[in-house]
């Protein structure tokens, strides 16, 4: 049922994102298409272009007629003898180009002497500068417009006329103008257009065109907007440079008076037109500021700015806007289908921001393209998804709920069900089903992972690969005392690398054994009863590995147990040299035993009675001392020792004392060099007496006659703890160093060359290192052949 789900879950997800996925780029498409929303649109370009700000250029100068030129000056209009004046003054500078942005058309009848004195002296004043551009502008005239021009002499005498006409977008803020404006054949170049061209600067195209969004259909023979007979063309956006009093700006008539240089014009643009409060021709623009407006001369300015910059604003085709607004979205909604919702949110938050950072970009560059459409977009998008996915998963909860619900419950549950509320809709109801849900797989998880731990031998669970995904606490300090700290993840026959490989009798015949064998369902009869091997530690352990399955017969990964046999197997061998020693050794003597008596039967064949009874007394002695010393063997390594506080000088002195005889009838000399009053260690003292016994008969035992054997006893300090150091060293025959690692075996013997044979079971220096190590000592050998061996005790003593 669940496999049956789960694809259909899958499939239904994908045509869900695929039919918003449509919906959501087919609105951002249209939208961006549109190119522009309005208000919101405006309100971002705005901000963006207040945050372009750059610097002003320092060859552009207004001349202000601002509020402290009119108190000097007197009330507007002025005569225009004052700006003939002021013309020539600034000529004087030799500026690039002079703009006098103040209306003059041609005047009416009735002119005064006074006035037309003044219109020959401007008019003298523009034909003797040659940089003067005069504006004009479109005037109602009836049904249509009517280009006002300045006066005839005007026009003739300027260098060349431009129109100061700016586009209103329809909340009334200035944004573009269009560079070339006419009628009926006859056009004119913008004012800043106009100044930009008596200065010589190119800022015409390779083929002659202004920059700008053309009107017409074709280059050669536009086809311009028209409105009421009155054409325009090559429209942009204008890119402000700043705000208000961004460029720098002297009044009227302190030019007039002299108080400013002649050489603060020279090499400028110069600007000349009102700003003054309640004259001066304002607008709304993007970078207005606190003030609102700013005066058409400035307005200029920026204008003349941009073009000497080559800085100009162009709106993106809609086809251009409408695929820019439905990149993001797509990513976006790519992203709903990959990731979570928390992350697939901060990606939509993030693209939002690239949005709007690219379109900033954009228009620091020159072209302008509205976010809006995106940002709508990208804002709906994510709560429409998440909205159909929440339907989704409640439909789904609600269905696996139930399921689930019938299931048998393989645990034992604890009354948890929650106080009744008053109200409970429907995404709390599944809320709380699947909380009971989680705590019931969180008690199964747990239920496994105790169980896995509290196993007693090293368990892995891996994925079908062999990558370990489970491990108990066994598992992970076995494989860090191999030097591998962290197993999770790791692939499995890497693990067993480093073990012998098992041996021919674990596998099937012909099979040459590889660790890979441990994930095949091929060897799975011959590893689930286990293989044998032995770690780089010697130890031995049993590996066992079997398949793991679902619920529905499907393999899903294999257990593995390492079990350590390593007790086992010396068990084992310890029996069989328990065997081996009760059948050769221990049946040798009594075979004697028996051999003379069946020979003493037979009068032929008896035995002298003093030999006869010495031969059985030698067989039976060698009986009772194998018998005697695997007794003790035994007794040191099972028995309980009865530890008390003891003078280990006492326990020395007992052993030398009980060996005394043995050295006097073999004329060894047994010497005793204690340096010290007391060393008290914490021992059981009859098996402690036991050991130093069997060093010393050792000592007599391989050593001549005439020769001594030393007891030393001395307490050293090992990092501030008293150990009691017991050497026992003799004059013998030594032990060669292959011999040595031989010693502390069971049934080993050893013997130099010329040496005289002695009696004995291997069991003795057993007997010893194990009754020392019990008692947390150490026991070790100096010898050199032929000069004598030294046995060195080393145990704790009592602080």
């Amino acid at each position: 049922m669940i496999k049956q789900v789960i694809p259909l879950i899958k499939r239904v997800a994908f045509r869900q994102w695929m039919a918003i996925t449509i919906l959501m780029l087919i609105v951002a498409g249209s939208m961006g298409y549109v190119n522009g929303l309005g208000r919101l649109d405006r309100t971002l370009y705005d901000q963006f272009m207040r945050a372009d700000s750059r610097p002003a250029r320092d060859d552009i100068i207004i001349v202000a007629i601002d509020d402290y030129s009119i108190s000097k000056l007197g009330r507007w209009p002025w005569e225009r003898s004052l700006h003939a004046k002021l013309l020539n003054r600034i000529m004087h500078a030799n500026p690039l180009a002079i703009g006098l942005d103040v209306i003059m058309p041609e005047a009416e009848q009735g002119q005064s002497p006074g006035q037309r004195a003044d219109d020959r002296a401007l008019t003298k004043a523009l034909a003797a500068s040659k940089l003067t551009v005069l504006p004009m502008v479109a005037a109602s005239a009836g049904p249509g417009l009517k280009a006002l021009l300045p006066t005839p002499d005007f026009l003739n005498a300027a260098r060349g006329i431009g129109h100061v006409h700016l586009e209103l977008d329809p909340d009334g803020v200035v944004r573009s103008v269009f560079l070339r404006e006419g009628q009926d054949g006859n056009w004119w170049p913008h004012f800043a257009v106009a100044l930009a061209g008596v200065a010589g600067q190119n800022i015409t195209g390779a083929d002659g065109s202004l920059p700008g969004a053309r009107l017409g259909e074709t280059p050669v023979d536009p086809a311009p907007h028209k409105a009421d007979g009155w054409q325009r063309d090559y429209q942009i956006q204008i890119p402000f440079a700043g705000g208000s009093g961004h460029f720098r700006s002297v009044p009227y008539a302190s030019v007039l008076r002299g108080d400013v240089p002649d050489q603060f014009f020279t090499g400028k643009y110069v600007l000349i037109g009102p700003t003054a409060l309640g004259m001066a021709d304002t607008f709304p623009t993007p970078v207005s500021g606190t003030s609102g407006v700013m005066p058409g001369i400035e307005i200029n300015a920026n204008i003349l700015a941009g073009l000497l910059d080559h800085k100009s604003i162009s709106i993106a085709r809609p086809l251009q806007t409408a695929l820019f607004s439905i990149v993001p979205v797509l990513i976006a909604l790519s992203s709903y289908l990959l990731w979570t919702p928390r992350i697939s949110l901060l990606i939509t938050a993030t693209l939002m921001l690239l949005t709007m950072a690219v379109s900033y970009l954009l228009l620091t560059l020159g072209i302008w393209i509205a976010p809006t459409a995106a940002l709508i977009a990208l804002a709906i998008a994510h709560p429409i998804w998440n909205w159909i996915r929440l339907e989704s998963a409640i439909s789904y909860l609600g269905q696996e709920f139930m399921l689930l619900d019938q299931e048998p419950h393989l645990l034992p549950e604890v009354n948890t069900e929650p106080a009744p509320q008053q109200v409970e809709d429907l995404l709390e109801q599944r809320i709380n089903a699947m909380r009971v849900a989680a705590r019931r797989v969180r008690d199964l998880r747990q239920f496994i992972s105790d169980s896995v731990n509290s196993l007693p031998d090293a368990t892995l669970i891996t994925t079908i690969d062999g990558h370990v995904l489970v491990s108990n606490q066994f598992a992970r300090d076995y494989f860090a005392a191999a030097g591998i700290r962290n197993i999770d993840g790791a692939l499995l026959p890497y693990l067993f690398s480093n073990m012998s490989t098992p041996q021919a009798g674990n596998t099937a015949a012909g099979h040459v054994f590889s660790w890979w064998d441990l994930i095949d369902l091929e060897h799975v009869a011959t590893l689930t009863s286990g293989t044998t091997v032995q770690d780089q530690q010697g130890r031995d352990l049993l590996i066992k590995s079997g398949p793991c399955h679902s619920a529905h017969q499907v393999l899903t990964g294999w257990i593995v147990s390492i079990v350590d046999i390593t007790i086992i197997r010396a068990a084992e061998r310890s029996r069989d040299e328990t065997l081996r020693f009760l059948s050769h050794d221990m049946r040798a003597p009594q075979a004697s035993i028996l051999a003379l008596l069946e020979l003493q039967g037979n009068p032929s064949s008896a035995l002298p009675q003093k030999e006869f009874f010495a031969r059985l007394e030698q067989a039976a002695r060698k009986t009772l001392g194998l018998a005697d010393n695997f007794v003790q063997l035994a007794r040191a390594e099972s028995s309980e020792y009865r530890l008390e506080e003891v003078d280990f000088q006492d326990v020395l002195y007992d052993a030398v004392d009980e060996m005394w005889s043995l050295a006097n009838n073999k004329k060894i000399e047994l010497i005793t060099d204690i340096e010290g009053q007391e060393f008290l260690t914490n021992i059981d003292r009859s098996l402690m007496a036991r050991a130093l016994c069997n060093l010393i008969s050792n000592a007599i035992s391989y050593s001549l006659p005439d020769t001594r054997i030393t007891c030393t006893l001395r307490l050293k300090y090992v990092k501030l703890l008293p150990q009691v150091v017991c050497r026992i060293t003799d004059q013998g025959f030594g032990i060669a160093p292959h011999d040595q690692v031989k010693l502390f075996q069971r049934y080993q013997r050893v013997s130099a060359p010329g040496q005289p044979h002695t009696e004995g079971t291997g069991l003795g220096l057993v007997f010893v290192k194990t009754v020392v190590e019990r008692h947390f000592g150490e026991i070790s050998l100096e010898s050199t052949l032929g000069e004598g061996s030294t046995f060195i005790v080393t145990l704790p003593a009592l602080t």
